[in-house]
């Protein structure tokens, strides 16, 4: 037995005057866990670091997801904002700089992206470096 008059279309037609009523910033939020944003930016750092020597281990990233207001938000409330850490192996001798800065660039581009965060800090960690075989070296003991 209903007690709204007029049966289930008088009460579809006050949920939809309440639901037009609520600001859509106020219905809810969707929260991205840190573990999936930190997938996110491992995989954004495989990307733009490009192939390894085989014995490399694979980038893994760690990340802090805070609340952030920004400066010319209008007053919007905040945003979540991304820190990551972004820890990787890459092999010797190559320009490291540029592809540390090609890594931060390329993580601050899918996270935003995919998770929709802005990332204010990528910290990138260069744990081993590889040493690139030399091929006129000859492999193995020799006498």
């Amino acid at each position: 037995m209903s007690l709204v008059s007029g049966g289930s279309d008088a009460g579809a037609a006050l949920g939809a005057r309440r639901a037009a009523v609520i600001p859509p910033g106020e219905r809810g939020a969707t929260r991205i866990a840190d573990r999936v944003v930190a997938k996110i930016a491992a995989q954004a750092a495989r990307e733009a670091v490009g192939p390894l020597p085989l014995d490399a281990g694979r980038p893994h990233a760690t990340v802090v997801v805070r609340p952030h207001v920004h400066p010319g938000s209008g007053g919007r409330g905040p945003v979540d904002a991304a820190h990551v850490h972004v820890h990787l192996e890459l092999d010797y001798p190559s320009d490291l700089g540029a592809r540390c800065r090609a890594v931060r660039r390329h993580v601050t581009e899918r996270v935003g992206a995919l998770a929709g965060m802005t990332v204010p800090e990528v910290a990138v960690q260069v744990e081993r470096l590889h040493l690139a075989p030399d091929p006129g070296a000859a492999h193995g003991r020799t006498r």
